[in-house]
């Protein structure tokens, strides 16, 4: 880990060009906005005001130029809560201009095992995401400059197999 006092937090103030996050995991419900997630589960209406926040951040650093993208690796058929994660809430971040991408692993190998959750910022800074194996956040550790060519790699290795959300929702997840 970074000995510096950097942060998650801080790497997203301070990134210049691209923010990239690869998403391995079929539940964050005990993550996040767990309200939401209960409301979707019981049929209700999409809360006024969901995602709010992030989408404000995300339309802050997309109107200034910069990239946010993510790719999910995953498999069908989608849990209740990936339904709920592309459903809800990448349809309502994609308004702030975050680019979601699919890496579907259903018939094929996954060309990334035992890659973390992680956030890579500019191909320069990581941090790797923490989970509980009940998809509770626990975390994040920036790692030393030193490994971001190697989270780089997977960046890249995930974009290169995964397609645009928009085209995999429509085919496989509505």
């Amino acid at each position: 880990m970074k000995s510096s006092s950097d942060s998650l937090g801080d790497l997203f103030d301070s990134f210049q060009q691209e923010a990239f996050r690869l998403e391995t995991l079929d539940d964050y419900s005990r993550s996040g906005n767990v309200d939401a997630y209960h409301a979707y589960l019981a049929g209700e209406p999409q809360p006024a005001g969901y995602n709010a926040d992030w989408v404000d951040e995300v339309r802050s650093h997309t109107e200034n130029g910069k990239r946010i993208r993510r790719v999910h690796i995953l498999s069908r058929p989608l849990t209740e809560y990936l339904r709920f994660e592309l459903g809800w809430g990448y349809r309502k971040n994609m308004t702030g201009g975050e680019e979601f991408f699919i890496l579907d692993v259903t018939n094929r190998p996954n060309p990334l095992p035992g890659v973390p959750d992680f956030w890579c910022f500019d191909s320069e800074s990581v941090a790797v995401m923490r989970y509980d194996d009940t998809g509770r956040y626990l975390g994040s550790d920036v790692l030393e400059a030193e490994r971001a060519r190697e989270f780089a790699r997977y960046r890249d290795t995930a974009l290169a197999h995964a397609e645009p959300f928009s085209e995999w929702w429509a085919s496989y997840g509505a």
